[in-house]
Formats: C-alpha cells, structure tokens, sequence
C-alpha cells in the first residue's frame, strides 16, 4: 500500500503534467504505470529513500525478471520509459524543494541506434502515382492523403485530425498542434496543394474534417466521419502493395522520406527539427546517417580540388 507523502506527490505531479505542461491523458497513464511500477517494487519510499542504488537494483530488476509476450527482458527503449519518468518526477520534487536524488544522477541505457525506413526516389514516385492514376472520390482522397504526408513530414494522429478550415490552400501552408500541445507550421508543395483542391471541389458532403470516409451505406453511417488513423495507416500500406514496394510502408514511413528528402536536398538539421516538431535535437539526430551518401558526394566534389585531374 503506497505511503500517504508519495501518493499525494505523485498525484501532484500528475496534475502538474496535465494543467502546467500540457500532456495528453496517453502520456498521464504512461508515467502513472511507469511510476508506480517503481514505487510498488521499491515499496513506496519517501523521496529521501530514493537512491542511486534503490535505482540500480530496480533497474537489474527490470531486465531480469520483467518478462514481455516473448518471454524476454524488456527492450532498452521501455526500460528507460521508467527512467524518464522517474527523473521527470524527481525534477518536479527539486523544483518543490523536495530532498531526493538528483535527477541527474540517473542514467539512461544506451540502445543501437533507431532503424529508419523511409522510400527511396523511385520507389516514392510510384507510390504517388498509383491514386492519381484511379477515379472517384476515393482515390483523389487518398491522392491527397499521400501527398500532403510527403509534403508535411505529419504524424498519422495530426493528419486524421485536419480540418478543412484550417488548412490556408492559399497561403500553403498551415498551423498544427502536435505532441505536448505545441503548435508548429507545416507547408504545403504544389502537387499535395492541387491534390487537396481537387478532393475537396468533388466533395459534396458538409463534415468538417479535410479527410473523411466515403462508405457511408457500407458502415451504416448517415453522415461522413474522419478518418481514423488506424484507417489511413491501412491506405497508406496498401497502394505501397499495388505499387510493388516490398518493404512495410506506413504514414510514419513517409515521415522519414520528408525529413530524409529535406537533409539530402541540403536543409538543415534544425530547420527539419522545427518542421517535423521535435522537442529534442537528438530526435532528428536519427536521420543524419541516412545521408551519407550524400555528403560522400559533397566530399568528392569539393575536397582536394587542386590535385585533381
């Protein structure tokens, strides 16, 4: 049974992640579980009893005897979901002047480093074409859909939640709250700003949403709804099928095209971090890789230029 002081400060911080920062009722139960997950092993300490050490023996606790579906430890990424939200909560006890460990102090597991997919060229042109190629109000739908993910790097989550009205056709560009609450602004090419005209001129429906369903008689809707993202995942995975594309394509694969397309055409890593609305450098970091090549390239068009022949 939790201790009367930790409960109320974990409460407390709760309710400072939801009123003061802002965080969505996902990220509340995450830290919640993660917390508690903590506390209940090491038997609800005070925050003078959390040590370095209370924190090590939790953390070789974690990766022994915590067992997921395929009966292996916890992966590194989940086990420092623990750790982020315990230092997250340690932070908010030093900010209350509240004796515990330093934050710090704790040290996140080191990981390999993230595998991201993303389309090469051709195989990015041919997804394009397969809607624009089709008739009717679905594949214009979905030809928008497609276009406006490669053209604004977006999550599926801020892509299903669109609305028409807040999408400037022209001006090109346009306002979204993502992750945290935080607004940024995302930009429209040509081609996505022509494919969400020409879906919206052959929409005769009066939903609010840039992208809704069509199968009204199919679902026994009377009215058109947004799409969820679970649907436009399914879109987007199966026109990658009909283009011959062999690798998993989702939305968040277009993501890793938009900002893998920005870095080789030459933008920088921080102007990909603002447009793809990530808090931490570090978060973009993970497409610097991919552009090797590139920069193989740069190297051999400008290093050494004197003694080439």
């Amino acid at each position: 049974m939790a201790t009367s002081k930790t409960e109320k400060l974990l409460l407390d911080f709760l309710e400072h992640l939801e009123i003061e920062k802002g965080r969505s009722a996902r990220t509340l139960r995450n830290y919640d579980f993660y917390l508690r997950r903590f506390f209940t092993w090491s038997k609800w300490p005070t925050p003078g009893e959390i040590t370095s050490e209370k924190v090590r023996k939790f953390r070789v606790w974690l990766n022994r005897e915590i067992k997921g579906r395929d009966q292996e430890s916890p992966k590194t990424t989940t086990q420092n979901y623990h750790l982020i939200a315990l230092r997250s909560f340690l932070k908010y006890l030093a900010k209350r002047d509240i004796k515990s460990l330093a934050a710090e102090k704790i040290e996140l597991a080191k990981h390999p480093d993230r595998q991201v997919d993303f389309l090469e060229e051709d195989e990015l042109l041919r997804l394009l074409e397969i809607p624009r190629s089709g008739k009717g109000l679905v594949s214009l739908r979905d030809s928008a859909i497609l276009e406006t993910l490669f053209s604004t790097g977006l999550r599926v989550s801020e892509l299903a939640k669109l609305e028409i009205e807040s999408v400037n056709l022209k001006r090109d560009e346009f306002t979204v709250t993502g992750k945290g609450g935080k607004r940024r602004i995302v930009f429209l090419s040509e081609r996505a700003r022509d494919a969400i005209k020409a879906y919206l001129d052959k929409r005769a429906d009066t939903a609010p949403f840039l992208f809704v369903s069509h199968d009204r008689a199919k679902a026994g809707r009377d009215v058109e709804q947004g799409l969820t993202p679970r649907s436009i995942q399914r879109t987007v995975d199966g026109y990658a099928r009909k283009a011959g594309i062999t690798k998993q394509v989702s939305p968040h694969t277009m993501r890793h095209t938009f900002a893998t397309d920005l870095l080789r055409g030459g933008a920088d890593i921080r102007s990909v971090q603002a447009m793809l609305g990530h808090a931490s450098i570090t978060t973009t970091q993970i497409y610097t890789h991919i552009t090797n090549n590139h920069l193989r390239d740069i190297h051999k068009k400008h290093h050494d230029k004197k003694r080439k022949k």
